[in-house]
């Protein structure tokens, strides 16, 4: 079993950064895509973006390209989401996912994920 943990999320003005950082339970990340998800309140949980296993290939939400970036540690086993220019529409609980080395953008592909942190954007 594999548990996830994420941490970094709080309340911060438009235009400012959060980091979230995402720790495993054990050495699981060196073997699986990771993603991070978000859900807003009244709405379905979607994907923002992921990072294949060694980190060659990334993907993200069309509307925080630019303004986010995933990374990951494997000998730490955490993964991380930089996010700056945070606007008010970023707010959400913001999870980290495991999956395979096939998983994408389908939430359906990830089997593991945290509990979720709450990131919080003020106008």
């Amino acid at each position: 079993q594999v548990q996830l943990a994420e941490s970094g999320g709080g309340l911060v003005q438009a235009g400012g950064s959060l980091r979230l950082s995402c720790a495993a339970s054990r050495r699981t990340l060196s073997t699986t895509t990771m993603g991070w998800f978000r859900q807003a309140p009244g709405k379905e949980r979607e994907f923002v973006s992921a990072i294949s296993i060694f980190g060659g290939d990334t993907y993200y939400l069309a509307s925080v390209k630019g303004r986010f970036t995933i990374s990951r540690d494997n000998a730490k086993n955490t993964v991380y989401l930089q996010m700056n220019s945070l606007k008010p529409e970023d707010t959400a609980v913001y999870y980290c996912a495991a999956g395979s080395p096939a998983s994408s953008t389908n939430p359906n592909q990830y089997n593991y994920w945290g509990q979720g942190t709450q990131v919080t954007v003020s106008s």
